[in-house]
Parts: C-alpha cells; structure tokens; sequence
C-alpha cells in the first residue's frame, strides 16, 4: 500500500485532476484510488497543505471531464466494436443489453456508480454504448459528480478540521471507505450465490 498523503503532496492539484478523470472514464484508470485519494486530498486541505475550493473544482472537473470522455468513447467506438462477429470478449448481443439495461436503470446507475470502484470507470463507457440520451447522461453525471468529487473531499476536510490527531484514524478510515465501496459489489456476488 502506498502512502496517499505523501502521493497528492507530490502529485498536487494537476495529479489529482488527471486520476480523477482517468478513473472517471479510461479504460486505464479502473485501478485507480479515486474514493480514498478524494478523502485524503479533503483531509490535506484542512491541515492546510491543499486549499479545499481548488481541491473540489479540480476532482468535480475531473469526474464530469472523464466521464464524457468515457461516454463519447462508448458511444464512437463501442457499437464498431461489437459489430464485428461475436468472439470470447464481445457479442452483438451485449450491445442490445446495454441499450435496455441504461433505459431502465441507467439515471441511477451513472449516479450511484461514482461510489463504486472498477463500475465508475466502465459505467459512462457502457452508457455511451447504450446510445443513453446526452442530455440525460450529463445531468445525471453532473449530480453524481457533486455527491462523489466533492462530497467525499468535503467529508474528509470537517472530519480533519473537527477530529483532533485525525492523522493518526487516516488508514482506518481510509480502509472503511473502501471497504463501504466494494461492499455493494460482495453483497450482489453474495446473493447471486444464494439464489443459484
């Protein structure tokens, strides 16, 4: 595990605006820490290494930037993809899916994904090839936006500013964060197992 303070300390605001918009939108960035770097940057920002308005602008500009880039990416290059003859990795099939699943749940999928690692990244992706209407996209990328890029900084920024020594809880709080992002995840694996 590598030392987020010290990374955003180097990195600084162009470093966080690029993992964020990676994470938000390339196919590279689904590795990437985007919850517990946002926390940690809103943390720096109130022991005062960070200023936290640049902080939000940057990883809310970032989370909108990636992810159009992600949807204008789906859209252009998704459906040519899965024209071709279906193979191991992709079926025309797929590409009818997407289109059903993002006119049914796809307003609450783009919001709600922001807090999910590895879905964040592919979500505004799979959108785009699902032909989910722009506008609808933006509005609701733009609210998932808020609720992530400057919710979670803002969240790490109060609890730096009210809880004395909060340095010392960083990683347990960081490991929560995680854990609370990949648990949806473990709770649908789990219970597709129990219904198999």
């Amino acid at each position: 595990m590598f030392d987020l303070e010290e990374l955003i300390k180097t990195i600084g605001y162009l470093g966080l605006f690029a993992i964020i918009f990676a994470e938000s939108g390339l196919f590279v960035g689904f590795f990437l820490p985007g919850d517990s770097l946002l926390f940690t940057a809103g943390f720096l920002a109130s022991q005062g290494f960070l200023e936290l308005p640049i902080v939000i602008l940057v990883c809310f500009i970032g989370a909108v930037v990636g992810d159009n880039v992600g949807y204008a990416f789906g859209r252009r290059v998704g459906p040519a993809i899965f024209k071709r003859d279906d193979s191991i990795f992709f079926h025309r099939s797929h590409v009818q899916r997407a289109r059903e699943f993002y006119g049914k749940h796809g307003i609450k999928t783009i919001v709600l994904a922001r807090f999910v690692p590895i879905v964040r990244t592919f979500a505004p992706i799979l959108a785009g090839v699902g032909e989910m209407h722009y506008r609808t996209f933006v509005i609701y990328n733009i609210i998932g936006a808020i609720f992530w890029a400057i919710g979670i900084p803002v969240l790490g920024f109060f609890l730096g500013s009210l809880i004395p020594d909060v340095d010392r809880y960083l990683l347990p709080i960081i490991g929560l964060i995680i854990l609370l992002s990949i648990s949806p995840g473990i709770f649908h694996y789990i219970l597709h197992r129990v219904k198999k």
